[in-house]
């Protein structure tokens, strides 16, 4: 046995190269790992947020954007934490390793379909 103690999270592996973090409270952002520490706080460059629905923002402000229709969120009503395509580039950011709750590659990973949904006509 040696004397070094293993982790179970070996961010090392990470560091170049992408990685998608998710965050208490449902924030979502990738970019490229560029360091980290014992507490888990992360150095992502290039940093990139998936921004979630309109019914999350506060209502003055989620009327003035319908009002002036500028932005458009496609937003589920049944779950305001779901991301929608839209981004907002961050550039050099620290996440602070109190709020990560998932770190995870983003090469190698592929979105696919729930087999658990059942089709309409179903």
């Amino acid at each position: 046995m040696s004397g070094r103690k293993e982790t179970v999270l070996d961010l090392a592996k990470f560091v170049d190269k992408g990685v998608q973090v998710k965050l208490t409270g449902g924030r979502q952002v990738t970019g490229t790992l560029k360091g980290y520490d014992q507490l888990l706080n992360l150095v992502l460059d290039e940093a990139v947020e998936f921004l979630r629905g309109l019914p999350l923002l506060k209502s003055h402000i989620r009327r003035e954007l319908t009002m002036q229709k500028s932005y458009r969120f496609s937003a589920d009503a049944d779950d305001p934490l779901k991301t929608t395509d839209q981004t907002r580039r961050l550039g050099l950011i620290v996440c602070r390793g109190t709020a990560v709750m998932l770190v995870s590659p983003t090469d190698g990973t592929d979105e696919i379909a729930n087999p658990f949904v059942q089709p309409d006509g179903a």
